[in-house]
C-alpha cells in the first residue's frame, strides 16, 4: 500500500500541471532602442533593417507558430513599425527603404502572436524604478497608453502587468538628462491643463522613452535634446506677444495679443505683474482662444507715476498655474503732472495776453503818431 501511494505521489509531481506560466513556455521580448525622433522623422534606416528575416527583430517573428510562447512586447517600437509602413522621412539624406519591411514583419507578428498570450510593457519600455522615482503618475499613463495603441496595432486584447516583474534592464540616464526629462514632464503636463490636444498627450506618453535601458550613452544625448525641441515648439504654440508702449496719458487702453497655435480651443486667464508702482494693470480671466487664432485683449492701464516699467504677462489657468513663459511688455509713460500741466498752461495765457496788449499798444501808438 505504502508502495501505491508513493508511486500515485511520484506521478503527481511529475506530471500534474506547473503554474499559469509554464515550464516550456518561452518569453519573446520584443524590444529595441527608439528610432523616431520626438519631431516625427526617424533617426537612420536601422529599424528597417532590424525587420528583415535576418535582422534582430526579423529572426523573432520569422519562425514557425508555436503555442508556448508569451510575448512581451514595447508598444512604442510597434508604433514605430506601424508609422513606418506609410511615409516616412529620416534626419539623414539616405532614401527611406522600409515600409514594406515594416507592413511584412507586422503582418507576421501578428499571425505568429495569435495563439499566444501578449503582454504590453509601459510605453516606450522604461526603467520602472526610475520611472517611479522621478514620476508615478506619469508610470501609470505609460502603462494605460502602452496597452490601449499595443491593441490597436495588433487588433487583439493584450495584457499590462505593471506588477509582473516583466520590465528588465537598468536606465543610466545621467542627472543633467534626468532633470532635461522632468523639466520636459512638467511643462507638458502644466499645458495639458487646458489644452486637451492629442499630439500634446503623445509627445508626453513618448517621453518615456527617455528612461529605457536600451539606449546606449549616445542615443540617450541624441533623444534627450530632440525631445526638447519638440516640448519647446509645444509649449511655444501657446503664448502672448511681446511689446513696447508709449504712454502719454493718465489713463490707456493698449492692445496685447494672445496667441493659440493648437487645433482646439483654449480657455486661460492672464495675470500683469508690473515690476514697479509706476501703473496699475488689471488680470484678465477665462479668455477662450479659438484654434489657430490670435485673439486681441484690451489692458487698461492707469498711470501713478512717469517712467519706464516692465509688465511680465503670464498665462495660467483657472487656478494661478503658469502654462507658459512669461511675455514682457515694456513701458514708458511721459506722462507730465497736472499741476505742471496747468500752470504751463497758465502761463502760456499770461504770455499771450501780454502779447495782445503790446501789439494794441503798438496800434494805437501807430495811429496818435498819424495824427
Amino acid at each position: 500500500m505504502k508502495k501505491l501511494i508513493g508511486s500515485l505521489l511520484t506521478a503527481f509531481f511529475l506530471f500534474a500541471p506547473l503554474s499559469t506560466v509554464h515550464a516550456d513556455e518561452t518569453i519573446v521580448r520584443i524590444i529595441s532602442s527608439a528610432h523616431q525622433t520626438f519631431t516625427g522623422e526617424f533617426r537612420n534606416d536601422d529599424l528597417a533593417q532590424e525587420l528583415t528575416p535576418s535582422g534582430k527583430l526579423g529572426q523573432l517573428v520569422y519562425v514557425p507558430v508555436s503555442r508556448s510562447k508569451i510575448w512581451v512586447i514595447d508598444p512604442a517600437l510597434i508604433d514605430e513599425v506601424v508609422a513606418m509602413t506609410g511615409e516616412y522621412k529620416l534626419a539623414t539624406d539616405a532614401t527611406p527603404i522600409g515600409a514594406q519591411l515594416a507592413s511584412n514583419w507586422l503582418g507576421q507578428l501578428q499571425k505568429v502572436s495569435r495563439g499566444n498570450e501578449v503582454i504590453a510593457l509601459a510605453y516606450g519600455n522604461p526603467d520602472i524604478n526610475l520611472a517611479n522615482s522621478l514620476a508615478p503618475s506619469e508610470l501609470k499613463m505609460y502603462y494605460a497608453f502602452g496597452k490601449s495603441q499595443l491593441q490597436i496595432a495588433l487588433g487583439r486584447i493584450v495584457r499590462s502587468e505593471p506588477d509582473g516583474g516583466w520590465s528588465t534592464g537598468k536606465s543610466k540616464l545621467n542627472p543633467v538628462l534626468k532633470k532635461n526629462y522632468s523639466d520636459s514632464r512638467k511643462a507638458l503636463t502644466r499645458l495639458s491643463r487646458a489644452v486637451a490636444d492629442n499630439d500634446l498627450m503623445l509627445l508626453r506618453t513618448r517621453l518615456g522613452r527617455l528612461l529605457s535601458p536600451s539606449l546606449d550613452k549616445d542615443s540617450r544625448e541624441y533623444f534627450s535634446y530632440s525631445a526638447k525641441v519638440a516640448v519647446d515648439a509645444q509649449v511655444h504654440k501657446l503664448r502672448i506677444n511681446p511689446g513696447k508702449y508709449q504712454v502719454t496719458t493718465d489713463t490707456a487702453k493698449l492692445p496685447v495679443t494672445i496667441i493659440n497655435e493648437f487645433a482646439v480651443d483654449v480657455m486661460v486667464s492672464v495675470e500683469m505683474i508690473p515690476m514697479n508702482t509706476r501703473v496699475v494693470v488689471e488680470n484678465f480671466a477665462g479668455v477662450v482662444v479659438p484654434a489657430k487664432s490670435k485673439k486681441q485683449l484690451e489692458l487698461t492701464l492707469d498711470v501713478i507715476a512717469p517712467g519706464e516699467t516692465t509688465i511680465f504677462a503670464q498665462i495660467t489657468d483657472s487656478t494661478g498655474v503658469n502654462l507658459a513663459p512669461v511675455s514682457i511688455l515694456q513701458i514708458n509713460s511721459t506722462v507730465i503732472d497736472k499741476r505742471v500741466t496747468w500752470f504751463t498752461t497758465g502761463a502760456a495765457i499770461l504770455l499771450l495776453l501780454a502779447a495782445v496788449a503790446q501789439s494794441v499798444r503798438r496800434v494805437r501808438k501807430g495811429r496818435n503818431d498819424e495824427i
